[in-house]
């Protein structure tokens, strides 16, 4: 008789184990599909007929990329530019220092990619490219698109509302530059930890909070809970370092973040965490209670994946599309 519970634990154990797997394959998001017209841009210097994009595997061109996903941001996108073009043109940044923005419409539903163009125009000093997705796959999946297909040595990642101060790039800049030498892999976050008990994120809505401090306590479960702002949509990556990052990104949802920089710590590329300033902005398309449950299940994915190996990064087989 305990010999039958012992066998039937086991198949039962067997059964639960292989259940788990299978739900993780199942929810597991598919590969990130690029579109040929998405390797193509449009700028004001070629508005109409597209021009191929640059791959992130080849030698850089300029000194920095901006990238900007944008999804219906046809009233915050021009804010945003205005303050950027504002920076780039200051005696803060080097004149020897060379750019690019390139902005990613992931599939919006409005004129967000004619902005954009209005936008090229309006700055035509500027390197602004702008990239049409074919249809809406996430802020993960548009960022992921523009930094695979950037021509700079340094890759900033910028969010179109304006959050985030542009000038704090100098400070990314700085850390980055005493972080590591000659350019070798590195990953600088812009944080708003520092903000925690001030008046911007005291007057933010409550559900935002306690969405920041659940969060907060997953993270240290999945392994990030070193980095004490994984959210901020302001992160300077080195061309090494996003070369080794990006191509083995999965998720294409607003948690993708995460995923970076747990391929960071498996890649050992060092991350350091700089303060910046940040503000909320009215417009946010977050939908929370349906990101709450995003959010935890594909933080469980991502874990699960890295943990059995199926998702996993490696500096001699990266793969660019």
């Amino acid at each position: 008789m305990d010999e039958y519970l012992i066998y039937g634990g086991i198949a039962l154990f067997g059964g639960l184990v292989l259940s788990l797997y299978l739900a993780l394959v199942f929810w597991s998001p598919s590969p990130i599909v690029t579109y040929e017209s998405e390797k193509f841009y449009r700028s004001n210097a070629s508005p109409k007929k597209p021009l191929p994009l640059t791959p992130l595997c080849n030698p850089s061109s300029v000194s920095l990329t901006i990238v900007v996903p944008a999804y219906n941001e046809t009233e915050r996108l021009p804010v945003m530019m205005a303050a950027t073009i504002a920076h780039l043109t200051s005696s803060a940044v080097p004149k020897t220092r060379t750019y690019e923005i390139l902005i990613v419409d992931d599939g919006s539903s409005d004129e967000t990619s004619v902005t954009a163009l209005k936008l090229a125009a309006k700055y035509p000093k500027f390197n602004i490219r702008v990239v049409t997705l074919e249809q809406n796959i996430g802020k993960g999946g548009a960022v992921r698109h523009g930094m695979l297909h950037a021509s700079g040595e340094r890759l900033l990642m910028a969010d179109a509302d304006g959050a985030s101060r542009i000038e704090d790039l100098e400070a990314l800049w700085k850390t980055m530059d005493e972080l590591v030498p000659n350019e070798a892999p590195a990953v600088v976050v812009g944080s708003r930890a520092h903000l925690v008990k001030s008046e911007a994120v005291v007057k933010r809505s409550f559900i935002r909070n306690v969405l920041m401090y659940g969060l907060h306590t997953i993270l240290r479960i999945v392994g990030v809970g070193h980095i004490r702002d994984t959210q901020c949509g302001f992160k300077l990556f080195s061309r090494s370092a996003a070369q080794q990052i990006f191509p083995a990104q999965h998720l294409p949802t607003w948690i993708f973040d995460v995923e970076l920089l747990l391929l960071a710590k498996q890649l050992r590329i060092p991350v350091a965490e700089v303060p910046i300033e940040w503000h909320e902005v009215a417009g946010s398309k977050l939908n929370v209670m349906t990101a709450s449950l995003q959010m935890l299940r594909d933080l469980l994915i991502v874990r699960g994946n890295h943990l059995l190996g199926r998702w996993k990064a490696s500096p001699s087989k990266v793969k660019f599309e």
